[in-house]
């Protein structure tokens, strides 16, 4: 087994099992992990900060206002750059925080700054009657709803010489619960994903071209969830801002010719199809192979414009839905500015798509070239408004809501 590459955020609350927490900590970093850790003040009280410095080789935080990164604010950077954030052991407090929304320390503030599609592996330890009292029970079922992992404790003899279940679980155990997390056996191993991103580009001479303002951020977002969560991942990409993602085979493409082209090669043997893509609906009826010249331009033409004849592109969500087997699932966007859900509804039907992920590009962080995303679910006879996320946590949604319909098709 081999953690090599992946950052972990460990964090540590008050309990007397802080103790294997350091050897968890060991462990991980033996398997050439990279641990940050984050320990609650009470916690700090049982193992102390430099124990888990000497063993994960990095900073380790205890109070809210430690910032070892002048240039970046530590609860942010550490919850969203981690593979996984690990709360072991997790006592029956810490636990009530994190199902409430509590963040009065630095572990609890980084456990609410984590994005929804970062795993969450929680390994509680205390006393068997906190285990079993009904606010700790409700809480757990709270987390769990949420996508927490419950690594659940052990039964045995207990620090306060008690007997029943509350012990936290094995190290070992928490290792290969933290593996099989991050493994490639996800909710969605194997499945074959097919992504288009990115803005396409209309040449109208070798120099200029017809594009839009997209930057490629939603689609490399599904791009690197679907990767997450075991898929396999091929991402055709036009134009985008941002750095390619992990996880995935990337086809760079330039204009809606050359991504459908691309798309249709791998269109046969994908599972679920994602079109994230702007693409132009125009491109230009004639391609200059020369730069155009002002003085060019025709004679009796108006000396201040340019006229361009335009014909449209092959729609790639309509095209490759017709193709679409039954075991495929087909997933469009639709960015609008008036109408989101009646247009998102008319596309649904006239391409034959599955899902359709409708946004009003026109509301505040809704937008192009943010990181944040607006969207609305629409299905045959159901459109489920999302609230203002990241668009991370977008993409955790919409592959959610895809994991459903194969999970239904499979049955």
């Amino acid at each position: 087994m081999t953690l090599a590459e992946k950052r972990i955020l460990l964090g540590v609350s008050g309990s007397i099992a802080a103790y294997k927490a350091a050897d968890l900590c060991s462990h991980l970093s033996k398997l050439e992990a990279d641990v940050h850790v984050v320990l609650t003040p009470h916690a700090a009280e049982f193992v102390g900060a430099p124990t888990f410095r000497a063993l994960s080789r990095n900073p380790v935080l205890v109070d809210l206002f430690d910032e070892p990164e002048s240039r970046r604010i530590a609860h942010i950077d550490l919850a969203q750059s981690a593979d996984i954030v690990v709360v072991a052991p997790a006592s029956a407090n810490l636990i009530a925080k994190l199902a409430h929304g509590l963040a009065d320390d630095m572990l609890t503030t980084c456990l609410l700054a984590t994005p929804a599609s970062t795993p969450i592996l929680i390994a509680p330890a205390m006393n068997t009657v906190m285990w079993d009292h009904p606010a700790t029970v409700a809480n757990v079922e709270t987390l769990r709803q949420r996508n927490a992992r419950i690594v659940e404790p052990g039964y045995g003899l207990l620090a306060c010489q008690d007997v029943g279940t509350g012990k936290l679980a094995d190290v070992a155990d928490i290792v290969r619960a933290i593996s099989a997390a991050l493994s490639s056996t996800g909710d969605l191993g194997g499945t074959e994903f097919l992504i288009t991103a990115g803005a396409t580009r209309e040449p109208l001479d070798p120099v200029r071209f017809l594009t839009n303002r997209s930057s490629g951020r939603m689609g490399y977002a599904i791009a690197e969830e679907a990767a997450r969560r075991g898929g396999c991942v091929t991402l055709v990409s036009g134009h985008a801002t941002i750095p390619v993602p992990s996880g995935a085979r990337v086809v760079k493409v330039e204009s809606a010719a050359e991504m459908l082209a691309a798309c249709l090669q791998s269109f046969e043997a994908c599972t679920v199809f994602v079109g994230a893509a702007a693409v132009a609906d125009y491109t230009p009826e004639t391609v200059a192979p020369q730069k155009i010249k002002k003085a060019a331009v025709p004679s009796g033409t108006d000396a201040d414009g340019l006229t361009l004849r335009l014909k449209r592109t092959e729609d790639i969500l309509a095209t490759l839905a017709a193709r679409k087997r039954a075991d495929q699932v087909v997933v469009g966007f639709a960015a609008e500015t008036e109408d989101v859900v009646a247009n998102a509804r008319r596309k649904l039907h006239s391409k034959r798509a599955d899902l359709i992920v409708a946004n009003d590009v026109t509301q505040e962080g809704a937008g192009f070239d943010v990181d944040t995303n607006i969207v609305t679910l629409v299905t045959g006879d159901d459109a489920r408004a999302l609230p203002l996320l990241t668009k991370r946590e977008v993409a955790a949604r919409l592959l959610d809501e895809v994991q459903k319909v194969l999970n239904s098709r499979r049955a």
